[in-house]
């Protein structure tokens, strides 16, 4: 069975599809799905960011929207903005949305993810301390071998 999330990821990608534009109302939305306006506004921040290629605009107010477009932002660029965006650490869970994220946008190989997902996980971390320091490993790991990718 398909989470909430999924499948207003779904209904939004289904716009998208159509016009190349998907402008929603909100609260239109979250009743036609049956849920509240707020999972519409973490689906739009979780599966439609910037360093995927989407620009998310939105107007508020009575006649407010939000309006997503799909931009093409090259393979380079897509990897480099998502390096920018992860901070001085990454917990696994994180690490591991964004590499599958890479994997189902094909930006990176499925070998490429196994070994992302092997080298920055827990198992290859634990002489490092839980938390901050095995965090911060985890992400300067996982940039350079993005980099590497890059290359």
């Amino acid at each position: 069975m398909n989470s909430m999330s999924s499948t207003i990821a779904a209904a939004i990608l289904a716009l998208l599809e159509e016009t190349g534009n998907a402008e929603i109302q909100r609260n239109l939305l979250a009743q036609q799905l049956g849920c509240v306006p707020s999972q519409i506004n973490y689906v739009i921040t979780s599966r439609f960011p910037p360093e995927q290629g989407y620009i998310v605009e939105s107007r508020r107010g009575g006649g407010g929207y939000i309006r997503i477009r799909r931009v093409n932002v090259g393979r380079d660029a897509r990897l480099l903005a998502l390096i920018n965006s992860v901070g001085g650490e990454i917990d696994e869970g994180t690490l591991r949305a964004h590499t599958l994220n890479l994997l189902g946008q094909d930006l990176i190989s499925e070998e490429a993810a196994r070994l992302l997902l092997a080298a920055c996980g827990d198992g290859a971390l634990r002489p490092c301390q839980p938390g901050g320091t095995r965090d911060a490993v985890r992400a300067a790991i996982w940039k350079q071998m993005l980099l590497a990718l890059h290359e």
